[in-house]
């Protein structure tokens, strides 16, 4: 019969398994603002495992061959994001006291590029809160099912969760 180790039964000096490591919260948004909602899940959700928060800004890249050739770092328009506000979720999240690292990250198919984030960074909660006043239902919709599909973490979509 399988043996059960229960908190109580262990004392305060030993442990029951090796530690493990805190890993990283990653709040993403698709070049918009970030919805209340999902910043407010991230961040308790980074307090209580006391973790990393990664803010990604993902951008799709738009086909500009020459400009890409010749001056990429125009390849997104001020217009084309909202990065004022994803700045001040940022700057919300170290004044909280929580550890956090701001990406924007421009790929020709963001989503992908999302996935392969989480992997790299090992994420083990994605929260995905793009501003619905600004993007689509039906962009949202196609996203979560990619991300919920593809995602080796677990996953919280705003506003509903």
């Amino acid at each position: 019969m399988a043996q059960v180790a229960d908190r109580a039964d262990v004392s305060a000096g030993a442990s029951v398994g090796a530690p493990t490591k805190a890993r990283p919260v990653i709040l993403a948004t698709l070049s918009v603002r970030i919805d209340p909602s999902a910043e407010r899940m991230a961040f308790d959700s980074a307090l209580d495992g006391g973790s990393l928060l990664i803010i990604a800004n993902m951008i799709a890249m738009r086909t500009y061959p020459m400009t890409m050739i010749l001056a990429p770092e125009y390849l997104t328009l001020p217009h084309e994001e909202d990065l004022d506000a994803v700045r001040a979720t940022a700057e919300r999240a170290v004044a909280r006291g929580i550890k956090t690292e701001l990406l924007r990250i421009t790929a020709r198919h963001p989503l992908s590029a999302l996935i392969d984030l989480i992997r790299e960074r090992e994420a083990g909660l994605l929260v995905l809160g793009p501003d619905l006043g600004r993007t689509s239902r039906w962009h949202l919709r196609l996203a979560a099912r990619r991300v919920r599909r593809d995602a080796p973490c677990l996953v919280w979509i705003a506003p509903d969760g």
